[in-house]
């Protein structure tokens, strides 16, 4: 059974740094592109980053400059970085995985809950 979790969420304060962490089981995902994803109360949910197998990152404009998304393939697991934080950060982050460089995504963490407040 694939899974993915997700740790690390927490209240933290504006201008505070927190680092996610997803580790996956069930399979390999050496080859996988791995994302996070966040999705504020009441908002849809958006990609935050995405890293591909061979290292590239992709970030939304937001958190550029602030936020790192990395990988260690050895571990199965991929984190986020978090940096700045300001109070737009609030959300449910959760972690994805597809086996396709485009596309859907193939599975899906619960997510971690984020709160920052002043």
């Amino acid at each position: 059974q694939v899974q993915l979790v997700e740790s690390g969420g927490g209240l933290v304060e504006t201008g505070d740094s927190l680092r996610l962490s997803c580790v996956a089981s069930g399979r390999t995902f050496n080859t996988y592109t791995m994302a996070w994803f966040r999705q504020p109360s009441g908002k849809e949910r958006e990609i935050v980053a995405r890293i591909t197998w061979s290292g590239a990152t992709y970030y939304t404009d937001s958190v550029k400059g602030r936020f790192i998304i990395s990988r260690d393939n050895a571990k199965n697991a991929v984190y986020l970085q978090m940096n700045s934080l300001k109070l737009e950060t609030t959300a449910v982050y959760s972690c994805a995985a597809r086996a396709r460089p485009n596309g859907a995504y193939d599975y899906w963490g619960q997510g971690t809950q984020v709160t920052v407040s002043t």
